[in-house]
């Protein structure tokens, strides 16, 4: 098992074993911090009572040390896993989740009570999958492929998993694409003990966060950025403390921005910086990117992403995403994390910033186009919608383009036609509900008309009365996206992606302190006049003029259109055949239906590349 995850720790293995408890323990290392033998993993506490794996890291590390020191303990090492397993010793390995800040999965093996406690950290940075084998029997793991070296695991696969994936594009947690597996969910841990029952308990949740809400609103502007400032800050210079090369992976965006700008305010010497770019104007932020590293001072790498790369990836993306992924942008993900490992180990983004400062476009449509649809007669607004949605996106784009240079810059739009189309989502239904939020983002709509038994691929968050504890409609959508679309996708691609290429990549922006702070702040701090994430824009502007990163928002799209017209059509054809599509369990006709209109100019890629990733997953895996 351990020796499927070799490209998450290249540097050491280790195992542990007791037969007669009937535990094994497995790990790989990518070393980071104690380069050295007292790094080693799977590690025993002093006393040698606990054992422990530790994938991630601990960002309080030094805090917890000190307070341990304090109460006697003596160090070997300098590790944050000595920290970890001498901690669960001192104050109890359940009491401790508590009291770590960082991004982790871990396993702490209790000798004395035989009991295994295993926990992900707050937001679900760091994956941890568990399967069933057996009445009795259970295995862990990083990722799924590691259950396949082991023949006792079965591998039916879960319809509703399959129904999830096909709506949404990712198979959101607490399921697996097998039915015999799930993943732990971020802020829980689970304790399993042998012949006994095994229970689970969150020690932190976004919910709970919300619930505790306390208004901000008194605040004058300049003194919140002042504090998320000095935050931000705190959690920049938590994550820079390695003993590896490290730098940033900078798209030019008001995240990675921002990340960039305050790691090269603490640091003596170039922050090395790392970009994608792309052929096609309308998705290439590169040069924007190059601009925000020449006014930082960065030591800037970039590469330029031609379709026949993204074609060499593709082989790769079952392998690397060991479930069906339909992100596109895991391929500049990885090509981005490939190219930093020529030159670090260790690279910080801005993933965090739409979901924790409000900037995805969907929050800015649906208050817009909920202010139009109340001025609209009920009987006209269904008509509305299906106009908008019938005109091909490729009609609103050349047309949008005719008035384009006159339109202030920060109203540009570089994918018009997308917008159009979700207003005629928002039109279609009428009325602004949370259902309307999980329409809008759904592939698939109907995934049971796709497949025989699939079911309609519902998640429990769509009935959780979540509307009692955060009465404001966008701010559901923001929690919506920190605990479903956050970690199930954003977080999958990029720890994957970086993991592949043996990187480990870290978020500033989703330290918990800021993610809990920024909740008290109300929302127009996040959005104002039109701008998203306000408040972390009022930030960055300390670092950077707002000419260099006030501009559309690309989010390391992919050109994917006209790559499946152009230079991935052969590859797609091949997979997209109607004896291929029916061994996948789905029905051919509204796959080569949606396949049709793509070819002929209608915009139909997203949930082709659905389906696409689905059958490449079995090819590979099934």
């Amino acid at each position: 098992m351990a020796a499927t995850l070799s490209h998450r720790g290249p540097d050491d293995a280790g195992r542990w074993t007791d037969a007669q408890a009937g535990i094994a323990l497995g790990f790989r290392r990518l070393s980071i911090l104690d380069l050295s033998a007292a790094g080693h993993q799977p590690m025993v506490s002093s006393s040698g009572r606990y054992v422990c794996v530790f994938n991630g890291e601990i960002y309080n590390h030094r805090d917890l040390r000190s307070d341990l020191e304090f109460r006697g303990v003596r160090f070997r090492g300098t590790s944050d896993t000595e920290v970890l397993v001498e901690a669960a010793d001192a104050y109890g390995a359940e009491t401790v989740m508590g009291r770590l800040w960082g991004m982790f999965a871990l396993a702490i093996w209790d000798r004395v009570e035989r009991s295994l406690l295993v926990a992900r950290d707050r937001l679900g940075k760091k994956p941890l999958h568990v399967a069933r084998i057996g009445d009795s029997g259970w295995l862990f793991a990083s990722e799924l492929k590691a259950f396949h070296a082991m023949d006792c695991f079965r591998r039916d696969l879960d319809p509703a998993a399959v129904a999830t994936y096909l709506r949404f594009g990712y198979v959101p947690a607490p399921s697996t694409i097998f039915r015999d597996a799930w993943k732990l969910e971020p802020g829980t841990f689970s304790v399993f003990r042998f012949g006994r029952a095994t229970r689970s308990e969150p020690y932190w949740s976004a919910r709970a966060v919300a619930r505790r809400r306390r208004l901000r609103s008194s605040e004058p502007a300049e003194e919140a950025a002042s504090v998320l400032d000095r935050l931000l800050r705190d959690a920049v210079s938590r994550r820079m403390v390695a003993d590896v090369p490290l730098g940033a992976l900078l798209s030019g965006g008001i995240d990675s921005s921002t990340v960039t700008a305050l790691m090269q305010a603490q640091s003596a010497r170039p922050v090395k910086t790392f970009s994608i770019g792309f052929r096609e104007r309308e998705y290439d932020e590169a040069g924007s990117a190059a601009a925000v590293a020449r006014h930082l001072g960065t030591d800037h790498a970039e590469l330029y992403v031609s379709a026949d790369e993204a074609r060499d990836v593709l082989p790769d993306l079952a392998e690397i995403y060991d479930e069906p992924f339909a992100d596109a942008s895991s391929i500049p993900t990885f090509l981005v994390s490939r190219l930093a490992k020529r030159f670090v180990t260790v690279a910080l983004s801005g993933d965090g910033g739409d979901e924790v400062f409000a900037g995805y476009r969907r929050y800015r449509t649906i208050s817009n186009v909920s202010a139009v649809i109340s001025a609209v007669p009920r009987p006209l607004r269904r008509p509305a919608g299906a106009f908008l949605t019938a005109v091909p996106l490729d009609c609103w784009n050349r047309a949008w383009r005719l008035v384009d240079p006159a339109v202030p810059a920060r109203w540009r739009q570089r994918r018009f036609g997308e917008r159009v189309h979700h207003a005629g989502v928002l039109f279609s239904a009428g009325q602004v509900t949370d259902d309307l939020y999980w329409r809008m983002v759904s592939l698939w709509p109907d995934p049971d008309a796709l497949g025989p038994g699939l079911g309609p691929g519902r998640v429990a968050w769509e009935s959780s009365g979540l509307d009692l504890d955060v009465p404001d409609f966008r701010e559901r959508m923001t929690l919506y996206d920190l605990v479903t679309y956050l970690p199930d996708d954003i977080l999958v691609k990029v720890d994957r992606a970086g993991m592949a290429a043996s990187i480990e990549v870290r978020s500033p922006l989703l330290d918990h302190r800021v993610v809990e702070w920024a909740w008290n702040l109300p929302f127009a701090m996040k959005q104002r006049r039109g701008a998203s994430k306000w408040l972390l824009r009022q930030v960055l502007y300390r670092y950077v003029p707002p000419h260099l990163v006030d501009r559309p928002k690309a989010g390391f799209s992919v050109p994917l259109d006209r790559w499946l017209r152009g230079p991935l059509r052969d590859w797609a054809e091949h997979l997209l055949r109607s004896d291929r599509i029916e061994e996948a369990g789905l029905r051919p006709v509204p796959v080569r239906d949606a396949w049709r209109r793509h070819l002929s100019g209608r915009a139909e890629e997203h949930r082709l590349w659905v389906i696409l990733m689905l059958l490449a997953w079995k090819e590979r895996w099934s």
